[in-house]
């Protein structure tokens, strides 16, 4: 088993809230490293940025994904104390989650027919870090 160094990728966000496909990122490093059989990991070290797995087939899911997240977590509550206005982003985000794992299988990631790796802008538009890490499994390795 042998760690490829982490790789930090930056994401420039445009809207406060917005999906966008980095799929294609982490599968660019995985041929470039040329990883047969692993795992690669991608964290976000945001408290208002989040990172996921889902349908990337059809566009209106992240639509659906956002306005559900906006119906159940509103921008504005009574009741909200954070001094910097985005209590919802927080709250949002640890929904979400920072990290997903994703297997390596034959050189390629291990998704689903209509799977993509999102990262989640909650608190944008914002210059956005994603780290990635690969971790092989060849036995030449």
């Amino acid at each position: 088993m042998r760690s490829i160094d982490l790789e930090t990728q930056t994401v420039q966000t445009k809207q406060r809230s917005q999906m966008i496909d980095v799929t294609n990122r982490v599968q660019q490093m995985v041929a470039r490293e040329q990883i047969t059989d692993g795992m690669a990991i991608v964290y976000v070290p945001h408290t208002t940025a989040a990172v996921t797995i889902n349908e990337n087939a059809d566009p209106d899911v992240k639509s659906d994904m956002l306005r559900k997240l906006e119906t159940l977590i509103p921008k504005a509550e009574a009741y909200y104390r954070h001094g910097e206005g985005n209590s919802d982003s927080h709250v949002k985000t640890s929904l979400v989650g920072n990290s997903v794992t994703v297997l390596i299988n034959h050189g390629s990631l291990l998704l689903g027919q209509w799977q993509g790796i999102y990262l989640c802008e909650f608190d944008g538009p914002r210059r956005r870090e994603m780290h990635i890490k690969l971790v092989s499994f060849d036995p030449a390795s």
